[in-house]
């Protein structure tokens, strides 16, 4: 069970990570990291092996002073084959008894655990506030955050023992915002991954928002800077 003597931890957990390889995926997987009990397991799940082994490197001395294991899955979750085998190594690291199932996916859909009797299971589903507005020249994207959103709404009402959460982390610093500024001229103030990564992880370590709900980073902005300093 997870301690509640020190509430500011994830519990001894399985993590997956989709999209880990670079960018936000990257960042949460070293803030993730911090707050797993000994025992857990990281997955890191991207399409490139070689950012996932320069990443499990990078993560290796900490994970290993903890007592706990990542392993990468090179994957592409827009296939069956990518799917299957992450699925596969997923339910293959789970033999142990794990508090928390924490899945967050930041690229791709995977749903692969059965209930078990209390353990905690958490999905974040990356959102975007382009689930919410549109912005010009983007429609697939637009509209497949919009269809997201609403599949995990719908998976919160009908899995009330899983918690639910949508998170728009922010413009960040990252390829897809170079994208938008070449092809639609939207310029925003970019943010470090690393700082809309603390936002979700104290999200998830507070554990108090509303499964099925859409949070946005800076709708968060007010947390204190004690608190970001504890991350």
């Amino acid at each position: 069970m997870l301690d509640v003597t020190n509430p500011r931890t994830l519990g001894r957990s399985i993590c997956i990570i989709t999209g880990a390889s670079r960018g936000f995926g990257r960042a949460l997987a070293h803030k993730v990291s911090r707050w797993l009990q000994p025992g857990s397991v990281l997955l890191l799940v991207a399409r490139s092996e070689t950012l996932l082994q320069e990443l499990k490197g990078e993560l290796w001395s900490f994970i290993v002073d903890q007592q706990s294991a990542v392993h990468c899955v090179a994957a592409d979750l827009s296939t069956r084959e990518g799917l299957d085998e992450t699925v596969r190594v997923a339910r293959q690291e789970a033999v142990t008894e794990m508090d928390r199932v924490l899945l967050i996916n930041n690229a791709g859909i995977l749903q692969a655990f059965p209930r078990v009797p209390l353990q905690q299971r958490s999905v974040v589903n990356v959102s975007s506030t382009f689930a919410l507005r549109p912005l010009p020249s983007w429609v697939l994207y637009c509209t497949a955050k919009a269809a997201r959103e609403m599949m995990f709404r719908v998976l919160a009402e009908e899995q009330p023992h899983v918690k639910v959460l949508s998170y728009s982390p922010g413009p960040m610093d990252t390829d897809m915002q170079r994208d938008i500024l070449r092809l639609t001229g939207v310029k925003n103030h970019l943010l470090p991954c690393q700082e809309s990564a603390e936002k979700l992880v104290k999200l998830l370590l507070d554990d108090d928002f509303v499964s099925g709900t859409h949070l946005d980073f800076f709708k968060l902005k007010k947390l204190t800077s004690r608190d970001d300093t504890t991350m």
